[in-house]
């Protein structure tokens, strides 16, 4: 089975800037899409960025321009480059990798807390 372990969240300040790490083990990496998505309280798990096997990036309209997706397939892993950080981008940030035979899989999350 596959797992996903996400690293680098933290406290910052607007303006600020973070990168998210995650590190996939247990499937194959390299041909499906990876991706980040966030929740914050009381709101529903949202797309962030994906990226597909081929290096199509897809982006949410409130971080295009601002956050960057990227993927190492000879290392499992995928990135999340954060600049320009607002308040509204705090959430819990999830790694996601599929879907593969209809399945999903998640990371644990990582919080990213942005000050104003």
């Amino acid at each position: 089975q596959v797992q996903l372990v996400e690293s680098g969240g933290g406290l910052v300040q607007a303006g600020g800037s973070l990168r998210l790490s995650c590190a996939a083990s247990g499937g194959r990496f390299s041909i499906y899409t990876v991706g980040w998505y966030r929740q914050a309280p009381g709101n529903q798990r949202e797309l962030v960025a994906t990226v597909t096997n081929t290096g199509s990036t897809n982006y949410a309209d409130s971080v295009k321009g601002r956050f960057a997706i990227s993927r190492d397939n000879a290392k499992n892993m995928v990135y999340l480059q954060m600049d320009s950080l607002k308040p509204e981008d705090t959430a819990v940030y999830f790694c996601s990798l599929g879907p593969v035979l209809f399945k999903m899989y998640w990371g644990q999350g990582t919080q990213v807390t942005v000050s104003s």
